[in-house]
C-alpha cells in the first residue's frame, strides 16, 4: 500500500543472518483506510499513521 498524502511506500532490503547470508525482505508501512477531511469534504483515503498523527495536531 501507499500513503495518499506523503507517498510513503515499501521499502526493500536483506535480512543478515549471523553466517551473514542475505535474504530479501521488505519493510511495509503502517497505512490505514480511513475518512478524514480534505478541503472540507469528508473522503477515504489510504494514509500512513504518521500523516494521520499530523492532520489530528492540525485540526486541534
Amino acid at each position: 500500500m501507499k500513503c495518499d498524502i506523503c507517498g510513503k511506500q515499501a521499502q526493500f532490503g536483506h535480512n543478515v543472518s549471523h553466517s551473514k547470508k542475505r535474504t530479501l525482505r521488505r519493510w511495509l508501512p503502517n497505512v490505514h483506510r480511513t475518512t478524514i477531511m480534505v478541503e472540507g469534504r469528508k473522503r477515504k483515503v489510504n494514509i500512513c499513521t504518521r500523516c494521520l498523527r499530523t492532520q489530528y495536531k492540525a485540526a486541534r
